[in-house]
């Protein structure tokens, strides 16, 4: 290769080594252009904005439990989570000492962790000893169960005050409804509410006493520790419960002896019970042992066994009263006393109620067999009703006892059961046993008498409005039978489609619905 080939190639890699020597990280020499051409590059995305906290749905729990007057207050028991939110969970004491109230507060349930007791068992007589214990429950209140054997006692000398409103109603149910476990047939998950008084009970619990007096006392069934009831106070006051409902109850204490949603033991004429609504209870759906019990507004639905349940001499006024069986589950409507040794005691029973709905769907052949029960010689009046019982038998009286016809003050006999204004659909009609014919049934009943029919046909609209059919029954006055009733010129507990006194305080069901207004499904807790 000559010199100057040499030369040249060596002037030309040094020109080229020169140019690449002039480029930067950010300048490129561009031909032709007499200089360096800058172009900036883009500036790097900004990294991306975290992803806000999402906002919670449905009820957040609160902070803490309240604080209360009884020393012992209430214990926290963390935060539970279900369907309609997180809610703070605050332990009621095991036995109440103090009077307290349960503020509604947002986010929190009360919880029953076990047997809680209110006040001391001030025996049959009021005395210095009381303990004078009154739980306040407020409107909107949620109590839930700790566990099946979790029950409400309300002892002798002690109240509640649980007081809710149309639109606040108190409800008192399982753990699991909060947490979303239970279905149309669930039931028997706690115990229920127990009230427990001073006035006249029979059927003592000890042998030798006088029925009736402050010597005959009880125990609640399937208590394990005392439970007592019984004195000789008939105006004794065990508080107020309105607006409430209790779902899911009917826990088995011991072997044959469950808890009702609500449980009344010898409570008096001073206790106050309104608007109180059973739902699913695995036993009655309410149980009245012995006292003087006044009671307007009550709904059952969906019990396992009865739904007015009357026994051990109880004197007893019921108004407004719609019962509904879920489909083939339950035993009777109605189950007034107990054929049993001690039926002859007095105060011998003497249930009225007036301006009854009842729907029984279930057929019970081998238990109280029938819709309506009568039996223990029990008095009975039923005024101003519609059954509609069309798989079952509708009325069946036990004992001569309780179809005699002769009134005697000195055993404190009422008489025959009185029937007026009551309508009937059903199977066969009428039973009787135990000394009783089915025609002396059939006699006692009187269709076509006093405004009684037993081949009516329900034109009821939502399972317990009244129609046509209801409207056209002529009814008669309850207040001539008890000053406690209302007057009334209907039969049945809902005059028509503008009578709402259900509505807002009660719990929805694929059993019966209650309509709009109301605090929601009763598989769920109300949000508000």
């Amino acid at each position: 290769m000559s010199s100057t080939s040499r030369i040249s190639k060596i002037l030309l890699g040094g020109c080229a080594v020169a140019a690449l020597s002039a480029c930067g990280a950010n300048d490129i020499a561009s031909p032709g252009t007499g200089g360096s051409v800058t172009i900036n590059n883009p500036a790097p995305a900004p990294a991306p904005a975290p992803a806000p906290t999402p906002t919670p749905t449905g009820v957040v729990a609160a902070d803490s439990c309240p604080a209360v007057a009884d020393p012992q207050g209430l214990g926290n028991a963390g935060t539970i989570t279900g369907p309609t939110g997180t809610y703070r969970v605050c332990n009621l004491p095991a036995r109440i000492n103090k009077s307290i109230t349960l503020p509604k507060i947002a986010g929190l349930l009360y919880q029953l962790p076990g047997r809680v007791d209110v006040g001391t068992d001030g025996g049959p007589t009021a005395s210095a000893n009381d303990t004078n214990v009154t739980l306040n429950i407020d409107p909107g209140v949620i109590v839930i169960s700790g566990g099946g054997v979790s029950w409400l006692a309300v002892n002798r000398g002690n109240k509640i005050s649980a007081i809710g409103t149309a639109t606040q109603p108190i409800i008192f149910t399982s753990r699991e409804n909060a947490l979303g476990n239970v279905n149309i047939n669930s039931s028997g998950q706690w115990g229920g509410v127990v009230l427990m008084g001073r006035a006249p009970v029979t059927d003592c619990e000890a042998t030798g006493v006088t029925p009736g007096t402050a010597a005959c006392e009880r125990q609640t069934e399937g208590a394990a520790d005392p439970a007592k009831f019984g004195g000789a106070t008939p105006a004794d006051s065990s508080g107020r419960m309105s607006y409430v409902q209790i779902r899911y109850s009917g826990y088995n204490l011991s072997p044959n002896s469950e808890l009702q949603a609500l449980t009344t033991e010898g409570t008096g004429s001073g206790t106050i019970l309104d608007h109180i609504m059973s739902y699913n209870s695995s036993d009655d759906a309410a149980e009245f042992f012995g006292g003087v019990v006044n009671m307007k507004y009550f709904i059952a639905v969906g019990a396992e066994d009865d739904n007015l349940d009357t026994d051990t001499g109880v004197k007893a006024n019921f108004q407004y009263v719609i019962a509904v069986q879920r489909q083939n589950i339950g035993d009777a409507i109605i189950e007034a006393d107990s054929d049993n040794a001690a039926d002859g005691n007095t105060p011998r029973q003497n249930t009225r109620v007036a301006n009854f709905t009842f729907i029984d769907r279930s057929p019970n052949p081998t238990s109280d067999v029938a819709s309506i029960l009568l039996r223990g010689g029990t008095d009975y009046t039923l005024v101003n009703g519609i059954l509609a019982s069309p798989v079952n038998p509708c009325l069946r009286i036990s004992r001569p006892q309780t179809a005699s016809t002769t009134a005697d003050a000195a055993i404190d006999e009422a008489g025959a059961p009185v029937f007026k204004s009551v309508v009937m659909q059903c199977t066969t009609k009428y039973l009787g046993v135990n000394g009783v014919t089915d025609a002396v049934v059939q006699t006692l009943f009187g269709s076509g008498s006093n405004n009684n029919n037993d081949a009516f046909t329900p034109s009821l609209t939502s399972v317990f409005i009244n129609g046509a059919n209801e409207t056209a029954v002529v009814a008669t006055d309850p207040k001539t039978i008890s000053a406690f009733f209302d007057t009334t010129t209907y039969i049945g507990a809902v005059k028509d489609a503008n009578d709402k006194w259900y509505q807002g305080w009660t719990c929805n069901s694929d059993t019966v619905g209650f309509g709009t207004g109301n605090s929601g499904l009763c598989t769920s807790l109300p949000t508000t």
